[in-house]
């Protein structure tokens, strides 16, 4: 992976610039002493690594607004962060470019329970949303694996969605509004506390837009009343193409649950290492949930059990408590760490046709054994948004390189089979040479013409979701 070489120009207006921002921002939100600003060298995607020249620290939209102003006067470049989650290097900085990270604008500005929404600060964790609300009977549905650390402003830069997304959508289907600070420090405000905003849909715009267009510093969010009541079904098939027809079987059935989760052997037994669920011994793992009330669920799950019994599971347990679901999906959430604690991995995200999932994960399996190299799936088959976790050593030279290689070919292969390269990660550095697998010299064109307008300057997190040479390009034309 290629990081461009630094600005020498931009470097040198360090201290300016450092002495500029100090001016707008308190003195302990400007970071630049080099052994500070290692700590945003990276994010999640921690095979990259890149010091940035200074970071910063705002805390209100008005010091946004004031950082964007100064460094867009110096032309520096400036990397959007919220948590550092990003699993595709999307926060990633180059060593000339200044990281704005929104941590401290964490507050929640307004809840309105009679029209559904809540109103925060984009730096405020995702899980803390449902936690303000959750008491009087509301939740915010798009809950990523990091849900407990990642930001709503990385949520809304990634387009992120989690277990839940089957029924309830990710963050653009949960996004009502944003106030957004343009590349020159120009504050502006889209959509807003209603479902729909009349004229152009440049809501649908900036959701998913990887910090390319502006950064986000207030969200409108549509919050929802609580379920009356949800259960999950665990469901062990001996083959991962078993386990990916019964996912297909349910959705072509109707049913449209909650949640189906899956997970393969090794995910299995590294989570049961790790966290202890109680899973079973089997080669693939279904968690399928529905909600509603006690008859509906009973009704679905009965659908749900009778496909599953036809595939010949080797375990199917329906939960009958809260401390059994619970348990169910405690190895889903951990799987993540679990898989940390065994190996270096990286973790694609690739989105096919549910009906492709059989086919998909036989390639897959077939493809490891062709790169010698293991890997994990565990994912949102209800969508078909795959997370194959390849597994390699950091320290052994040439394995991140084969593990780039394998990672290339498997989200290929989705796009080959009707899917795309990425469902909620977003491109980030991770798939930006990848782009032309999915999209035409037009469409990219077209794309990059967009942010000609937002950011004409090019200085937005640079090096990120088009290919280098083209966006190199189109900054040194800036």
């Amino acid at each position: 992976m290629h990081i461009p070489a630094p600005d020498p120009a931009v470097l040198a207006r360090k201290p300016r610039l450092a002495e500029r921002l100090r001016a707008v921002l308190p003195d302990d939100a400007v970071i630049d002493d080099p052994t500070e600003t290692a700590a945003y060298e990276c994010d999640a995607l921690s095979a990259y690594a890149c010091a940035p020249m200074l970071a910063v620290l705002p805390a209100s939209t008005a010091e946004v607004s004031a950082v964007l102003r100064i460094c867009h006067e110096e032309g520096v470049p400036v990397v959007p962060r919220g948590s550092g989650t990003s699993l595709a290097g999307g926060a990633l900085p180059t060593a000339d470019s200044v990281v704005l990270g929104v941590a401290r604008m964490n507050a929640v500005l307004e809840v309105d329970y009679a029209n559904r929404f809540i109103r925060v600060e984009a730096g405020r964790t995702n899980l803390s949303v449902t936690g303000e609300v959750e008491a009087d009977g509301f939740f915010y549905a798009p809950d990523p694996s990091s849900q407990l650390a990642c930001a709503i402003a990385g949520n809304i830069a990634m387009n992120s969605g989690g277990a839940h997304c089957l029924k309830y959508g990710v963050t653009t289907n949960n996004l009502l509004g944003v106030t957004m600070v343009m590349a020159d420090g120009e504050v502006v405000e889209i959509g807003g506390a209603h479902l729909d905003a009349a004229g152009l849909d440049l809501l649908g715009l900036i959701c998913g837009s990887e910090g390319q267009l502006g950064v986000v510093t207030e969200a409108t969010l549509r919050i929802l009343h609580k379920p009356e009541g949800a259960r999950p079904v665990l469901i062990g098939f001996d083959s991962n193409e078993v386990a990916g027809q019964c996912v297909s079987d349910i959705i072509r059935a109707g049913i449209l649950p909650v949640a189906i989760e899956f997970m393969d052997r090794p995910c299995i037994e590294a989570t049961e290492a790790f966290a202890h669920p109680g899973y079973p011994d089997c080669e693939a793992l279904l968690i399928v949930e529905v909600e509603g009330s006690e008859a509906e669920i009973d009704a679905q799950l009965a659908v749900i059990k009778d496909i599953a019994r036809r595939l010949d599971p080797v375990e199917l347990r329906e939960s009958g408590s809260a401390e059994e679901s619970a348990k169910i999906w405690l190895g889903r959430k951990s799987a993540f760490g679990a898989m940390g604690q065994i190996n270096d991995y990286m973790c694609l995200d690739g989105t096919i046709p549910v009906s492709k999932l059989p086919f998909v994960l036989k390639r897959i399996g077939e493809m490891s054994k062709e790169y010698g190299l293991g890997v994990g799936n565990v994912f949102h088959a209800g969508d078909g948004n795959m997370h194959p976790l390849i597994l390699y050593d950091a320290n052994r030279p040439g394995d991140l390189e084969k593990c780039e290689a394998f990672g290339a070919d498997i989200l290929k292969l989705c796009v080959e089979v009707g899917g795309c390269l990425t469902g909620e990660h977003g491109v980030g550095v991770e798939k930006r040479e990848l782009m032309g697998a999915q999209f035409s010299p037009d469409d990219l064109e077209a794309q990059m013409s967009i942010k000609d307008v937002f950011d004409p300057d090019w200085l937005l997190n640079p090096a990120k979701v088009f290919p280098l040479e083209a966006s190199a390009g189109r900054r040194n034309a800036a």
